[in-house]
């Protein structure tokens, strides 16, 4: 799975890797420690604006949702069944390009997960990348307000991964750079489920600085 990201690049440099511009550069700030729990705004291309860099918060809301409450449950998407989930079939077609350059994994150091080693995941030299994002614009009935929110696509694990994240031994799908346009232009979804992998690199946490959120 992926609950927890980081984006630490200056707006300068995502709009120069993404060839796109921010709408509202006020709106942005790079950030170490991204919790998905906390529902954030963060950085996004969607298929329908790929000129554009926005902001969409993370943890999909579908359109027929009574309230927000269904968001702890949507941060992350399996591949293999998101054509048939009620909260994500509806956005299958509703692509998007999740910014970052890193993610956290926790590494069960025995059967139970009470001691762990964390572990910081992405490009070498901490490039920037994209996650296989869905996307979804919902309106609250009770103000008018419209939510524009957003799940990451997660895939079976890359053997990497699955040493690291070895309890559930997912990974989020991390696109290659050249595949981007072909995600956001509705590519079959299921061209991305592993063995489709990015080679990424993975290094290990202090403990001094390996908070658990």
């Amino acid at each position: 799975m992926c609950f927890h990201t980081e984006q630490t690049k200056l707006p300068l440099e995502l709009e120069t890797r993404f060839k796109a511009n921010l709408d509202n550069p006020a709106e942005f700030h790079p950030q170490n420690n991204i919790n998905g729990f906390d529902y954030p705004e963060t950085p996004v291309v969607i298929d329908e604006k790929p000129q554009i860099i926005t902001h969409y918060n993370w943890g999909l809301i579908p359109a027929w949702a009574k309230d927000e409450e269904i968001q702890k449950y949507t941060l992350n998407a399996k591949i293999e069944t998101v054509n048939e989930k009620p909260s994500f079939k509806n956005s299958v077609n509703k692509r998007c390009l999740v910014i970052a350059n890193g993610y956290f994994e926790w590494q069960w150091l025995d059967p139970k997960g009470k001691n762990k080693q964390k572990y910081e995941i992405g490009l070498p030299n901490e490039e920037l990348f994209a996650f296989a994002g869905l996307y979804s614009h919902w309106v609250d009935k009770n103000t008018g307000q419209i939510k524009n929110t957003y799940t990451i696509l997660t895939t079976t694990a890359s053997p990497l991964l699955e040493e690291i994240h070895n309890n559930k031994k997912r990974m989020p799908v991390v696109l290659k750079q050249e595949d981007e346009m072909k995600w956001l232009q509705h590519e079959t979804i299921q061209n991305f489920a592993y063995p489709y992998q990015v080679n990424l690199v993975a290094k290990q946490i202090h403990p001094d600085k390996a908070t658990l959120w």
